[in-house]
């Protein structure tokens, strides 16, 4: 009997893939806290936080099945992508009227956001969330594993020392990633006239 647990998240998709149950669970067990901190993110008004962490679920799995080291990426980042993907997914599902309570989510992440408005029509509040799902794609090429979990980390409103903390990096490597990511970023969205 293989013992589970050692082996990394590339690998246990990789056995997933081949048809081991146990690398599913393991991997599924591994990053459930992740994604309910994900889903965490959106606030449904008159829904339910389980019903965003089922769908992100749904989207941990498909990473899982979907997941190629051959495209340069950690498993990690991947999933998270597949995660969040799901999750807009699941909003822009909403508009359709299918998930009623899902109309009126509203992320905590973006401050700016008021939701679903009484001016804002369906269709630009679909934009709106495309254009978010197109903006973390953007990112997730331009920058390294590791810069993107760094500025993930910031961009969600971590502080220098819990990002540390959370890392197991120093202040200066954890500042490094976000001055470097910031530049990146900068030449992948500026706008030439």
């Amino acid at each position: 009997m293989q013992e589970w647990g050692n082996e990394s998240d590339e690998q246990l998709a990789l056995l997933a893939q081949q048809g081991e149950k146990r690398a599913v669970e393991t991997l599924l067990n591994r990053y459930k806290s992740a994604v309910r901190g994900r889903a965490r993110g959106f606030f449904l008004a008159g829904g339910d936080t389980d019903d965003l962490v089922q769908e992100g679920m749904v989207g941990l799995y498909s990473a899982i099945l979907d997941y190629s080291s051959a495209s340069g990426k950690s498993f990690k980042n991947f999933a998270y992508l597949c995660v969040t993907r799901k999750l807009l997914d699941a909003v822009k599902g909403s508009v359709r009227q299918k998930n009623v309570p899902l109309n009126n989510y509203v992320s905590i992440f973006d401050p700016d956001f008021e939701g679903l408005s009484q001016e804002q029509t369906p269709e630009e509040f679909l934009i709106t969330t495309e254009s978010r799902a197109e903006f973390w794609v953007k990112i997730g090429k331009a920058l390294s594993d590791f810069e993107f979990r760094i500025i993930t980390m910031y961009l969600e409103g971590m502080s220098y020392s819990e990002i540390c903390g959370a890392t197991g990096k120093d202040f200066k490597s954890v500042d490094n990633a976000i001055q470097r990511s910031k530049k990146k970023l900068q030449r992948v969205f500026s706008v030439h006239p």
